[in-house]
C-alpha cells in the first residue's frame, strides 16, 4: 500500500503521522519505506536517530525530490510491501506525483478556520490525481486538536469538510499531547514511548486500524 501524508498548509503535524505510522506498520511486521519529500527532511533525521539509537524494528528511509517522483515510488511499491510518503506542507511537484499513485491520501488539518481554507485547493489537487488514479481515496485528518472536551474547535472543523466532494473525513482524531513530540525526538512512536501516554497511544491505533483497515 502506498500512504500519502501530504496537503497545503504547513505546521499541522503531518511528520508526527507519518513517522508513527510508519513504525507502527513496521511493528506488524510489515517491510514498510518512509519516502521523505520535503526539503526540511524532518522524517529522514527521525529515522537517522532511530537508526543511531538501535530502535527495532528498523524503518528504511530515503529522500526523493523532482520531476521523477512518480516513476520512482511505482518502482519502489514494487520492491517494499508499505509506503508511507512525507510530503512537505505546500503544493509542490512532489505532492502531485505522491497523489497520482497513492492508494490513501491523508491530509491532516488543524481544527482551525486557517487550515479549512486551504482544503478546497486540495479537494481540487485530489479530483484532478483522480483522474490518473482512480483508486486514489482522501481522507482529513484532524490533527493537533484540542484536549478540553469543552472546546467545540473539532466539531466546527468536521461539519465543514462534509461539504467537500472528493476528501471525507477520519473518525480518528489526534490531539496536541506532549508525548508525539517527546516519542519523536527520540526516533520513537508514541506506542514505543514509555512512560506510556495510553490517551495518545489509543489516538495513534485508531488511526492505524482506520488507514490499514
Amino acid at each position: 500500500m502506498i500512504l500519502l501524508i501530504g496537503g497545503e498548509k504547513g505546521g499541522t503535524g503531518k511528520t508526527t503521522v507519518a513517522v508513527n505510522l510508519a513504525a507502527m506498520r513496521a511493528r506488524h511486521g510489515r517491510d514498510v519505506l518512509l519516502v521523505d519529500t520535503d526539503p526540511q527532511g524532518s522524517s529522514s533525521y527521525w529515522t537517522q536517530v532511530r537508526d543511531e539509537a538501535g530502535i527495532n524494528p528498523r524503518v528504511a528511509s530515503i529522500q526523493k525530490f523532482g520531476k521523477g517522483v512518480q516513476q520512482e515510488l511505482q518502482d519502489l511499491s514494487r520492491r517494499y510491501q508499505d509506503i508511507v510518503i512525507d510530503a512537505g506542507g505546500r503544493d509542490s511537484i512532489e505532492l502531485r506525483a505522491a497523489l497520482v499513485v497513492a492508494d490513501l491520501a491523508v491530509v491532516p488539518i488543524q481544527a482551525s478556520q486557517f487550515d479549512l481554507w486551504t482544503l478546497d485547493r486540495m479537494n481540487g489537487l485530489v479530483e484532478q490525481a483522480k483522474g490518473f488514479n482512480e483508486k486514489l481515496r482522501a481522507k482529513v485528518l484532524i490533527t493537533r486538536g484540542p484536549t478540553n472536551p469543552t472546546m467545540n474547535d473539532t466539531k466546527e472543523a468536521a461539519e465543514l469538510i462534509a461539504d467537500f466532494e472528493s476528501v471525507t473525513l477520519a473518525q480518528a482524531v489526534v490531539r496536541d499531547r506532549v508525548s508525539y513530540r517527546r516519542s519523536a525526538s527520540g526516533g520513537m512512536g508514541v506506542v514505543e514511548y514509555q512512560p506510556t501516554d495510553p490517551k495518545a497511544s489509543a489516538e495513534m491505533e485508531a488511526l492505524y486500524a482506520e488507514v490499514y483497515a
